[in-house]
């Protein structure tokens, strides 16, 4: 289940109300730390929920285009539309000859 944009794994018992007020409450104490929570599993145990959550992996995919070495989000629109251009090894662009 998604919640929030953050996976959450949790028993079918608990109702999805409570499931939803949990991962509101991990967020909160997320975003006090600066950091963005990614990933949350509750469990039961007897009565209790034991509630283990996971930080979003903080790892950005950085490109290079013509010199220009930077996350996506910070390409202007020629980069970006250079970036959709490009092609993977395995296929070949056809060439149009201008005579």
């Amino acid at each position: 289940m998604l919640i929030r944009n953050v996976l959450v794994e949790n028993p079918e018992a608990l109702p999805e109300k409570e499931v939803q007020a949990y991962v509101a409450e991990e967020m909160a104490i997320w975003q006090k730390t600066g950091k963005t929570l990614g990933r949350v599993i509750l469990c039961l145990e007897g009565n209790d929920v034991v509630i283990q959550s996971f930080e979003q992996s903080p790892i950005k995919r950085t490109r290079r285009i013509t010199g220009y070495l930077s996350t996506v989000d910070k390409f202007n629109d020629a980069k970006q539309r250079e970036l959709a251009d490009r092609l993977p090894h395995n296929q070949e662009r056809e060439t149009v000859l201008l005579v």
